[in-house]
């Protein structure tokens, strides 16, 4: 069964999903993780970009699709 959480404010997420940090990075480039897609195999981190770029062909075969990239959309909290 797959699971899709995509575009969805942080708020939101259920409980038990781990949010991604500054130390998660994206496997493609190095720059910060926004989006993780589990696979049968293991984990595949990826920044907001190269999500954008491989999710035709990574989302179909995910177990999972974990979107935190509308975080880069919200509003600064001081």
């Amino acid at each position: 069964m797959s699971q899709f959480a995509s575009d969805s404010s942080v708020d939101e997420l259920e409980v038990g999903t781990p949010m991604l940090t500054a130390l998660d990075r994206c496997d493609y480039c190095g720059a910060q993780a926004y989006v993780k897609a589990t696979l049968a195999t293991g984990e595949l981190l990826f920044c907001a970009h190269h999500a954008a770029e491989f999710k035709e062909k990574v989302q179909p075969i995910a177990l999972d699709w974990h979107d935190e990239s509308s975080r880069l959309l919200a509003p600064v909290t001081d």
